[in-house]
């Protein structure tokens, strides 16, 4: 999930539940618990194919950054800090970090996370503030250090293994970026374990990229049959990606105990995913090949007041092929076609 979705979130899981996104716990043992296994959200590694509770978390969610956290093992906020700047680097995870965490070299804590982590630990080393700082410019350039250097570190007990992954750095991220990452992860984490519904419902609204009403309305086992086929897929294509990525959450959901409500012209918002008795009432753009005017459109018009299907295609300016779409997938009800009268 990218970080601009991120404030739509916040703002439809206040809209939902009532509560300010800045003030819900940061140190949820629970909510901590989703970033080494997804047990607190009552489901296994076997039902949602995930080893981790983080998926729709915003940096955290996908199988890139899954994969270090099961690595690391992270246990509280600062290792997910150094998990962010180790997934938004260069050169600092792949043949580097990861190689050192997983031979028992260092840990999660020890290891090169942030550009700011090289001076403080150089510094706690007892070289100079300016010493320190060269070094960290050095390395977080992909500049790696001089044999100058190299030498003053290995005066002040800095180990080799240190040393050698300076040298294979090319982009560090900023500590203070990786801390908000985390920040916003945790907070949505936070209604992910505690508020589900919203949760997701928020998710999708945010980012309903990939999203099939043809698919997304099947029982749950075609879904994970559909998931594996996308999984299998040689050379994806982003629209594939969008597909799989939607289905990860949606299989997650449905074992969660969360479903979808259909599409109802009358009870959907145009784009809004919402909360309705415990399940979700998919919003008119759910179905494909309707967009975002074009639902806007169909929602002006019901609330406008329309008592036949004849009515809804005048208001709205839909197009057959759109108004035969929602005849055969049951969007509309029982609304005649006309208010004329058939005389016998």
């Amino acid at each position: 999930m990218l970080g601009h979705d991120v404030p739509t979130m916040y703002k439809v899981l206040g809209d939902y539940t009532g509560i300010d996104v800045r003030t819900v716990p940061m140190n949820d043992i629970k909510v901590m618990s989703l970033f080494t296994s997804p047990g607190v959200l009552g489901v296994t590694l076997e039902d949602i194919d995930c080893d981790t509770g983080t998926l729709g978390l915003p940096e955290m969610g996908t199988s890139y950054v899954r994969g270090m956290m099961v690595a690391a093992k992270p246990k509280c906020f600062s290792d997910l800090v150094q998990i962010s700047g180790l997934s938004h680097g260069t050169g600092i995870w792949l043949g580097n970090g990861e190689e050192l965490i997983k031979s028992g070299t260092c840990t999660i804590d020890t290891i090169i996370g942030t550009r700011d982590s090289i001076m403080l630990y150089l510094l706690q080393k007892g070289l100079e503030s300016s010493s320190a700082f060269k070094i960290m410019e050095s390395v977080r350039k992909g500049k790696g250090v001089t044999e100058t250097q190299e030498a003053e570190m290995l005066a002040h007990g800095v180990p080799e293994w240190y040393i050698d992954s300076c040298r294979k750095i090319k982009y560090m991220f900023p500590k203070a970026h990786a801390a908000a990452y985390v920040i916003s992860a945790l907070r949505l984490a936070w209604f992910k374990v505690y508020y589900p519904v919203e949760f997701y419902a928020s998710y999708f609204s945010a980012r309903p990229d990939g999203m099939d009403y043809s698919l997304v309305m099947k029982p749950k086992n075609e879904i994970r049959k559909t998931l594996d086929k996308y999984k299998s897929l040689e050379n994806p294509t982003q629209k594939d990606e969008d597909v799989y990525t939607c289905l990860q959450i949606v299989n997650e959901m449905y074992s969660r105990g969360v479903a979808f409500l259909p599409i109802d012209i009358f009870k959907s918002q145009a784009t809004a995913f919402v909360p309705e008795n415990g399940k979700i009432r998919l919003p008119l753009i759910a179905l494909n090949g309707l967009g975002v005017t074009a639902a806007q459109n169909i929602y002006e018009a019901v609330k406008t007041g329309i008592n036949t299907v004849e009515e809804l295609k005048s208001l709205s300016g839909i197009s057959k092929t759109l108004l035969d779409s929602l005849r055969d997938n049951g969007c509309m009800g029982n609304l005649p076609e006309t208010n004329q009268l058939t005389l016998f």
